[in-house]
């Protein structure tokens, strides 16, 4: 069958060199047009049937790609073409939507290629799209914290947000335990720290607690099926995951 494909590119070398791989390729494929901006692309889709796949770079000259989504049910498959790097593009690699990493080569785009074709079979494209340009918009737009500003008397300590172990609420005030096995005060509630914190990294368990996954020595089945958590280097600290969050909190020591 011959795949019919809108390019969404704002270097004309760039979508030129695209269209020449996509020749070259061991598929049949028919590129219907290409597009250069956010605004035109609705504009094309407004007034043309959908592509069976879209290629599309992330950064076009009036704005991210990802516009796309808030003005249209994207119902078609999609490739990301991006220079980004490859950190910022993992997201990719855990459903079948795939990416191509600038310089693009002819291998990546049969591969990706073909990953588009078995998946067509497989769950629909938009449910696929929309779970992954979620997460791909977390990572390219949110800055999470890397270190915290904490008074030590008339001096200033920076701690990196990596060496602390777990953030708690103390009547109305908010303190992170460090390494060193200190405690400082921050002028951050439990609820501001969930928005700046990375959450692969850190876990709200309780209305009193944020742990740092790296910090969890050992997990023990406590009383009424909570579960308890032992953080390395402490031994007396009752720190409990609240019932409300254990299923949540086991499906992220899984990811």
């Amino acid at each position: 069958m011959t795949i019919k494909a809108l390019i969404v590119e704002d270097e004309k070398p760039a979508a030129e060199h695209l269209v020449k791989l996509l020749h070259e390729s061991e598929h049949e494929l028919d590129v219907l047009h290409i597009t250069d901006s956010v605004s035109g692309t609705i504009a094309w889709f407004k007034s043309n049937p959908s592509p069976d796949i879209m290629f599309l770079d992330i950064q076009l000259s009036d704005g991210l790609s990802f516009e796309l989504f808030t003005h249209l049910n994207v119902e078609c498959p999609v490739i990301f073409t991006t220079a980004y790097e490859e950190y910022a593009i993992k997201a990719f690699k855990l459903n079948s939507i795939d990416y191509l990493l600038k310089p693009i080569g002819i291998e990546e785009l049969n591969f990706a290629l073909g990953k588009f074709i078995r998946q067509k079979v497989k769950e629909p494209a938009n449910n696929i799209l929309s779970k992954q340009v979620e997460l791909l918009m977390q990572m390219l737009t949110h800055h999470y914290k890397s270190r915290f500003i904490v008074n030590l008397g008339p001096r200033i300590h920076s701690i990196e947000t990596s060496h602390v172990k777990y953030f708690y609420s103390l009547g109305k005030a908010t303190f992170l335990f460090e390494d060193s096995g200190k405690s400082y005060d921050i002028n951050y509630s439990l609820d501001q720290l969930e928005t700046q914190l990375d959450p692969r990294q850190f876990f709200r368990i309780s209305r009193k607690f944020i742990v740092n996954i790296g910090a969890i020595q050992d997990i023990i089945t406590y009383s009424s099926s909570r579960l308890k958590l032992i953080i390395k280097g402490l031994d007396e600290e009752n720190i409990i995951v609240s019932r409300r969050k254990i299923t949540e909190f086991k499906e992220w020591l899984a990811k």
